[in-house]
């Protein structure tokens, strides 16, 4: 596993214009961008922490929170949306009690809604640590839940 000094290895002598391939490298290695990582990233480039902060918030792809073991990717696409994926992310929010963007308190599950997995001939589609799952209802989501709870229980 790559550490911080790998990653800024690769970057030596890296001036302000290198902060977001830095960024995701380090989101890369983590899963998501801590404290310390954003502080080692603005003491490597030399640069506030408030500006590394404001550019890592200001791009969708970088996350704050660790993802949880099985992260699910809710699509909310035109054809999710049109077949029911309101429905589905309210169950999802409901059974796990968690946010969009959050991860549940045994970091089992994480969950992120995504403007579009590109599988619209599937919608609504939900999105398990790449499994893809097509059809999704609010009474299909809460079994394919539990299959990653056994999975978890088994240590798969």
């Amino acid at each position: 596993m790559k550490s911080m000094d790998d990653i800024f290895s690769r970057y030596e002598g890296a001036k302000r214009d290198s902060l977001i391939p830095i960024l995701q490298d380090v989101q890369e290695k983590d899963g998501f961008l801590s404290f310390d990582s954003l502080l080692a990233v603005s003491r490597f480039l030399n640069l506030p922490l408030s500006k590394i902060y404001g550019v890592a918030s200001f791009y969708n792809q970088f996350k704050f929170n660790q993802p949880g073991r099985y992260h699910i990717q809710l699509c909310r696409g035109t054809a999710c949306h049109v077949k029911g994926s309101a429905k589905v992310l309210d169950a999802v929010k409901r059974t796990l009690k968690i946010d969009s963007g959050q991860t549940t308190r045994d970091g089992l599950f994480s969950l992120e809604v995504v403007a579009c997995v590109g599988a619209c001939s599937l919608a609504p589609v939900v999105c398990i640590n790449g499994e893809y799952y097509a059809g999704v209802t609010p009474e299909s989501l809460d079994r394919i839940l539990d299959t990653y709870r056994e999975k978890d229980k088994k240590g798969n």
